[in-house]
């Protein structure tokens, strides 16, 4: 039989009562839809709620055997993580017991002892399935030792709230967190669905780690499971605790929590607040915020709430578990109605756009940033923010910033920013697990190069706060630099968003910048399209070709290097191989392509184009981008030969 009963924690949170936050009762509501389940219905706990005083955490205490069932199984084929861990489509993990492989094969894989008795954060964007995967992972946890699971209220957490809650809560006891997300990828029946595991110090697992968890996938056949705890209501927060007799010691917990109150709390802690507010209470300064429908929304209700901003303004900001019908990934094709609003694709109705705006994805690690009219690649967002630093009170704080990494594919542009600052630069493959390393190089023997900051093309921006991208932060950091140049400008004068990255401009020079995706392309294709550069590159060498002597191609470009990227990790020494293909030009241009691994069928085929405008030539440096790049894009797809092998004769999106 189930009982309820009610014991009390006081916990203050004075931080966030200076933020007009409770505790104890929702900022918004962040339900994501219907009582949706992998295998079947979730099942509410049984027994009567029992009520709290503010403040106070309440307690539900369930009599229900610790006894472990083990399930026979059989190996899934294509259980092998990505770049940002396992993304399949919904129905494949709708398969009986495919998730239960993967939850198995990653605690197996875990160091021996490292689940024991241990707190594990499990959690996730409310995508499909979302909650009821929660339930099967805390039943899986509670047969492998686990003492206690914390999930984000309705088994809500964002990517870097979840970093968030493993390094920051209690000090950080947690040993490691499981996010549910398939990150900017659509939601529901039909869409996606994804799982990925992040280790004690909040970020994600390294290739070791997921390597092994591959390989157990194809050898498993049992799991384990406590097949008769029965499932949490995970809308009620607080401690709900199993134990085998009536008043015995637990031998498991699931512990709801506050999904947004560690993270809101971080925030606070590294951005001035008061400045905040201030800014936007000018009548010439305005902010919008596009969530998506994905888990950024209660997030940004908590923080720009308290920092004044309307609830007009904050759109789509209720998460929904197939994300509105879109896809929920903030670029200027799928956030077309922020883009619109901002007056990126002409007037909006009701007079002039708003100074700031921004979005996040479904997960909430990455951002877009735009201005009036004006938008901002998220390569040059990174730069901004780093030749800004100043401007970051907690950067200030730490002395400023002491090294800037940024992935291969990424914009040089932070590069010039480090090389006037004085700091070393890292250039780094794809994935947020390679910045991770560069934090914590001090922890391994290394040097200690936090705070460091980092970015990816794709929409991503952090530092060494936490340990995973963070969408929300970084607009922080935007309308952190606004109000720094605005602390004495006249009303009526204010310097937004273009003004800002045009300074820029003119002080480091200009980075001309675009990326072509090709989605869903049939794998075999995609490969093909690879191989033909590589068999360019062998060529192009055994003709003895080289730096020393480029090769002229058309509109006059001198190809100097073709190379594969390949990264040894100065933390760890370990090697990273075929990161994509670069074709670097004598001016300082670069054609990159690479396949992605953040899909969940076919193959995303991403081709990067840049080109280099020193400063001093005004003309030059404002220059319409598509035409800036216009020669170097026909030469790209000349090379590749991406629509001929393909069948497209567009890219998907563009950047």
């Amino acid at each position: 039989f189930v009982t309820g009963m009610k014991r009390c924690c006081c916990r203050a949170a004075p931080l966030l009562a200076l933020l007009g936050i409770a505790r104890g009762r929702p900022v918004s509501s962040m339900r994501g839809g219907g009582g949706t389940s992998f295998l079947s219905n979730m099942c509410r706990l049984r027994g009567g709620q029992h009520g709290a005083a503010a403040g106070e955490t309440q307690i539900f205490e369930t009599v229900v055997s610790s006894e472990v069932t083990r399930v026979a199984t059989s190996p899934f084929e294509g259980q092998k993580p990505g770049t940002s861990g396992l993304r399949k489509k919904t129905s494949v993990f709708l398969q009986p017991g495919y998730l239960e492989n993967f939850i198995q094969s990653l605690f197996d894989s875990l160091p021996d002892g490292e689940l024991r008795g241990a707190t594990l954060v499990v959690s996730g964007d409310g995508r499909y399935g979302n909650a009821a995967a929660v339930q099967i992972i805390c039943k899986m946890a509670a047969a492998h030792g686990v003492a206690r699971v914390w999930v984000g209220r309705d088994g809500l957490l964002s990517t870097p709230a979840a970093s968030c809650v493993i390094r920051e809560r209690e000090g950080g006891v947690a040993c490691g967190g499981v996010i549910l997300s398939a990150s900017h990828n659509p939601g529901g029946p039909d869409a996606d669905f994804g799982i990925k595991y992040n280790v004690r110090n909040g970020g994600p697992a390294l290739e070791s780690l997921t390597e092994e968890v591959y390989e157990r996938s194809t050898q498993i056949r049992e799991y384990a499971i406590v097949a008769g705890l029965p499932d949490v209501d995970l809308s009620l927060e607080g401690r709900h605790v199993f134990v085998d007799e009536k008043g015995g010691a637990p031998h498991f917990e699931v512990e709801v929590i506050d999904p947004t109150e560690d993270y809101v709390a971080l925030m606070a802690s590294l951005f001035d607040f008061d400045a905040l507010r201030s800014l936007l209470r000018r009548p010439d300064m305005s902010l919008v915020f596009d969530g998506m429908h994905g888990v950024a929304g209660p997030y940004a209700r908590a923080i720009f709430g308290a920092l004044g901003v309307a609830d007009e303004a904050l759109l789509n900001c209720i998460p929904s578990e197939d994300f509105g019908g879109g896809h929920p990934d903030p670029n200027l094709t799928y956030a077309a109605a922020l883009a619109k609003l901002m007056g990126l694709t002409g007037q909006p109705a009701g007079g002039e756009p708003p100074v700031l705006g921004a979005a996040a994805d479904g997960d909430a690690d990455r951002n877009m940033i735009v201005g009036r009219r004006f938008f901002v690649t998220p390569s040059d967002s990174l730069a901004v923010i780093a030749a800004h630093a100043h401007a970051l009170p907690w950067l200030a704080r730490q002395g400023g910033l002491r090294a800037l990494a940024r992935s291969m594919p990424t914009s040089g542009a932070v590069d010039r920013v480090a090389e006037e600052l004085g700091l070393p630069l890292f250039e780094t493959p794809t994935g947020w697990k390679y910045f991770g390393n560069l934090m914590d190089s001090h922890l391994l023997g290394g040097a200690d190069l936090s705070p460091l900051l980092c970015g990816e093309e794709s929409f991503g921006t952090g530092s060494s706060h936490i340990r995973e991208k963070d969408g929300l932060w970084a607009v922080l950091c935007w309308a952190s630099i606004l109000a720094h140049h605005n602390v004495d400008t006249p009303e009526g004068q204010l310097v937004g968003v273009e003004e800002v990255v045009t300074q820029h401009w003119r002080r480091f020079g200009r980075n001309f910048y675009t990326r072509y995706d090709y989605e869903n392309v049939d794998a075999a294709a995609a490969e093909e399209i690879v191989e033909r550069l590589r068999a360019m590159g062998s060529s192009f060498r055994g003709a003895g070709y080289g730096p020393s002597e480029p090769q002229l191609l058309q509109d006059g470009f001198a190809l100097a290097t073709i190379d594969e990227f390949s990264y040894r990790d100065p933390v760890d020494s370990s090697t990273t191989s075929q990161q994509g293909v670069r074709l670097l030009f004598a001016d300082g241009s670069r054609i990159v392509l690479r396949l992605s691994g953040t899909g969940s069928v076919g193959a995303t085929v991403r081709i990067y184009i840049e080109r280099y405008q020193p400063p001093g030539d005004e003309y030059a440096l404002l220059a319409n981008a598509t035409d800036a790049l216009r020669p170097l894009v026909d030469l790209a797809l000349h090379l590749s030969q991406v629509r001929e092998l393909t069948g497209r004769e567009a890219p998907t999106v563009i950047t």
